[in-house]
């Protein structure tokens, strides 16, 4: 039997590749908002992290969200993506 691929993905985080639905992905929207895209589906650009607000925090501190989508990122929005992270782990 052909076994089917488990798509993977970096976590911008910690730097592990690790299979999709284990990650969350953060999305930079065509209007320019970035925020926690719980379902994985909203258009625009997409980074993942982790579900822990650890390599949230380390992918802050080395900006490697702002790398990523190309855009400063305001401290609201990294503070919103934390509370809604541990309202959801």
């Amino acid at each position: 039997m052909h076994q089917k691929k488990v798509p993977l993905r970096m976590c911008t985080g910690c730097g592990e590749m690790k299979p999709k639905k284990e990650l969350v992905r953060v999305v930079r929207s065509p209007q320019g908002e970035v925020s926690l895209d719980l379902s994985g589906r909203a258009p625009g650009r997409g980074a993942y992290v982790c579900r822990n607000v650890e390599c949230l925090k380390k992918a802050r501190k080395a900006h490697r969200f702002e790398r990523a989508f190309s855009c400063q990122i305001p401290e609201a929005v990294y503070d919103r993506m934390e509370e809604e992270m541990s309202r959801h782990a």
